[in-house]
């Protein structure tokens, strides 16, 4: 009985310290699933081969062919329109340009800037709405001041940057926005400030990760970098290159991208939240067009293309097919590339599941989180494109649609285009004749793939 006893106080004994450090141990092992911050990063006007880990020679961008090993390289991945304004509206609306608010940069009823309308459901108010802080720092190009369309009504609790896309071809402007007030960088008398506008946002998108990463946050930063005009206030590595000045310029302006993406990457890590924060960066279409005039650098000097057909303003490859980078450690494999194809309207309903929303929106896109996580995705009818002509393309109506690897293109010299994806990436060959009833069946789908728009309709 005493012995039986003693046993009873030694195994007591031993489980109170031994069972708490299983505990602990199992603690340790198991990760705990929380909703993770999100950040998104847009460059403005960066092409599919501006990159080192998309085949870039030239150029250097050491931070983001790091994160490319970090995490997942998607090789068909979409923008939601080859220009600035709709591109932003598919990525913030989840909806299709056939079906997004904003189809243009202006309207071609009265070359309005057009708002995204309080109805539009975005991005920022459904994280906000599942408890997100939300922060955009840069570019919006969806709303000018006074109406429905300013960040502060569309979701964001805080916004530096500009709403006009106009004003963010400047690098050393009159003045940025805070929120609803001006943030001017001029004196009266016109002398201006030492302020580089981008770097000015940026850091305040460090200030809000460091002030809010103690709740989940969203930060959205559409940098206008490299969009023209070509300025920098240092052309670091290429000072001595032996390009034009503009060459030198579009590189060290891609290079300063990589060097923010470097430095919110170490800021994430000093915080101690990597683990718990999902990064993408992409870019809103693909890169600008030489003009006759000598606008712009020549895309060719860089490759900046990566091999495809198409510019800027196309819905050829090279014009909508962008970069799109997703690091998320500890949860999606790294060094990962896939060439699942998708597009900014899916940007909407893979936030929702990263949430954990149970929200029912009005969407065109699917979830990209299965094709994160290694996962079968889901099988998408199409992705869809248009765009009314700007420019030299003015009076086109331009269409295209993605189906598997077909992808039709209408809108230019020749009634339809047909092209496999998988075996011309290039989109060197019209397969219409040789194969009659897939261009018909697409034919039909591209005509049903859009409703009408007031501010841009298709005039017959």
């Amino acid at each position: 009985m005493v012995k039986t006893k003693l046993l009873q106080i030694v195994l007591l004994t031993y489980a109170a310290f031994f069972f708490p450090y299983c505990a602990s141990q199992e603690s340790k092992n198991v990760k705990t699933i929380e909703k993770p911050n999100i950040i998104f990063i847009l460059a403005d006007d960066l092409g599919y081969g501006d990159l080192g880990c998309y085949g870039q020679q030239k150029i250097q961008t050491p931070h983001l062919d790091q994160m490319a090993k970090n995490g997942v390289q998607f090789t068909q991945a979409y923008s939601g329109a080859p220009v600035c304004a709709p591109a932003r509206s598919v990525l913030m609306t989840g909806l299709h340009g056939g079906h997004t608010p904003i189809r243009g940069n202006r309207s071609l009823v009265d070359r309005s800037r057009v708002p995204l309308p309080d109805s539009a459901v975005t991005v920022a108010e459904v994280l906000k709405d599942a408890g997100y802080t939300t922060g955009m720092f840069g570019k919006w190009g969806l709303g000018e001041p006074g109406t429905e369309g300013h960040p502060n009504n569309q979701g964001f609790d805080e916004f530096y940057g500009f709403l006009n896309q106009r004003r963010a071809h400047d690098y050393y402007p009159e003045y940025a926005w805070h929120n609803r007030d001006t943030v001017r960088f001029k004196d009266n008398e016109g002398g201006a400030r030492e302020i580089y506008v981008a770097d000015w946002y940026f850091e305040r998108s460090i200030d809000f990760v460091e002030q809010h990463h103690k709740r989940p946050f969203f930060a959205y930063l559409p940098i206008q970098l490299p969009h023209n005009k070509y300025q920098i206030p240092d052309l670091g590595l290429y000072d001595t290159a032996s390009w034009t000045g503009d060459e030198k310029v579009y590189a060290a302006m891609v290079t300063k991208i990589d060097s923010y993406v470097g430095r919110l990457l170490q800021t994430l890590d000093s915080l101690g939240i990597t683990e718990n924060t999902i990064v993408f960066f992409s870019s809103d279409n693909g890169p600008a067009k030489l003009s006759e005039h000598g606008e712009f650098v020549d895309p060719a000097f860089f490759g900046s293309r990566g091999g495809l057909r198409g510019i800027k303003r196309d819905v050829y490859e090279a014009g909508i097919r962008i970069p799109m980078l997703v690091q998320w450690k500890g949860t999606i494999a790294e060094g990962a590339v896939s060439d699942y194809p998708w597009a900014f309207h899916d940007i909407l309903p893979t936030v929702l599941d990263l949430s954990g929303s149970k929200k029912q929106l009005n969407t065109d896109g699917l979830s990209v989180l299965p094709a994160l996580k290694g996962e079968k995705p889901a099988i998408r009818d199409y992705l869809y494109w248009e765009f009314f002509g700007e420019g030299s393309k003015r009076g086109l109506f331009l269409q295209a649609l993605r189906q598997g690897n077909w992808k039709m293109v209408s809108g230019y010299n020749e009634a339809v285009e047909l092209y496999d994806l998988s075996e011309d990436p290039a989109e060197t060959l019209n397969l219409c004749k040789e194969y009659p009833d897939k261009c018909n069946e697409l034919q039909n789908l591209i005509s049903k793939a859009r409703t009408e728009s007031k501010h841009w309709p298709v005039l017959q």
